[in-house]
């Protein structure tokens, strides 16, 4: 675990500049706190550590590029970015190869159109940890971030909810149909044991948020 620390506390300084002006919930607290849930996880589950940690701490790069361009990023779009912030520190080749695979495959969903192509442990639990702090009253908070980052509307009422095949590339028409076309599906999304177990009570969470929320909408609370 020293080893670990020691890199991500280079890593933060290489990375933070980057994540400062970040306002839409793909903050450096997040890759923390993405980091955390995925270690938290691979304690369960097992996995590489050292990859995992690595990978989840800087999953996100994809997302400065795209607000740098101001067009869609994949995270595949990336890969060379995050080699180079790798490169500068003491990782071998092999773990490399590792970490870029799980940041390539970490916004994989089996409702998307290609579905989930993941097999191994690592990406398996960077997925989960993503998806988790997706959820929640963080992934909530973090939902209206993006809508206020992004100039998504918090609820448009006269356009029908749910989209059949979720595209990370398209905004939803409101953050109200964010939950429904991704953030209520992911528990079902999820890989492991763990991160099932620890989905259930975020899901709960925002399902008695969206009932509140409709009844305030509607003026009956």
């Amino acid at each position: 675990m020293e080893e670990i620390n020691q890199i991500i506390e280079k890593l933060e300084k290489e990375v933070s500049n980057l994540f400062n002006s970040e306002s839409s919930g793909h903050d450096i607290y997040h890759l923390k706190r993405t980091m955390n849930l995925a270690l938290h996880i691979q304690e369960k589950e097992g996995g590489d550590r050292f990859v995992i940690a690595i990978a989840a701490f800087l999953h996100d790069i994809h997302r400065i590029i795209q607000k740098e361009t101001d067009r869609y990023c994949s995270p595949k779009d990336s890969l060379i970015k995050v080699n180079e912030i790798i490169q500068k520190n003491e990782i071998t080749g092999e773990r490399v190869a590792k970490i870029l695979h799980c940041i390539e495959l970490h916004e994989e969903y089996d409702f998307s159109e290609n579905g989930k192509t993941a097999k191994d442990t690592e990406a398996l639990i960077v997925q989960d940890a993503d998806n988790l702090d997706a959820m929640g009253a963080i992934g909530i908070a973090r939902a209206f971030s993006y809508g206020g980052a992004h100039g998504v509307p918090i609820w448009v009422p006269n356009i029908p909810l749910g989209r059949e095949v979720y595209d990370e590339s398209k905004n939803d028409s409101s953050e109200i149909h964010h939950f429904y076309s991704k953030l209520l599906k992911l528990k079902k999304n999820m890989n492991t044991k763990t991160a099932k177990d620890m989905a259930e009570s975020r899901y709960k969470f925002m399902e008695n948020y969206l009932q509140e929320f409709f009844k305030e909408w509607e003026g009956k609370l």
